[in-house]
């Protein structure tokens, strides 16, 4: 399946957040980070107010509840606008 996103829109594979501490100890979810990250998949033209500064293959940062969740070839992404993806990590 081929996903185009539309405007400022971008499509973020989710990355798998750390589960176990360095110590071993797990961390439920409610405890993790409220920041997530993410691999650009594809990206939209932009608008004229809202330009998209990210490219396909870039590592993002977001927030842990932004965007709308799919399953592509039952892998987690995101449909993210460019305003809800606060750094780029480089």
């Amino acid at each position: 399946m081929t996903i185009k996103p539309l405007s400022d829109r971008v499509l973020v594979k989710v990355e798998k957040a750390e589960t176990k501490s360095a110590g071993g100890i797990i961390i439920p979810d409610t405890a993790q980070e409220k920041t997530q990250t993410g691999v650009v998949c594809a990206t939209g033209p932009g608008t004229e107010k809202e330009k998209v500064t990210v490219s396909a293959g870039q590592k993002v940062m977001f927030d842990k509840y932004a965007g709308a969740q799919l399953k592509i070839d039952g892998v987690e992404h995101l449909i993210l606008k460019m305003a809800d993806i606060v750094a780029v990590i480089e």
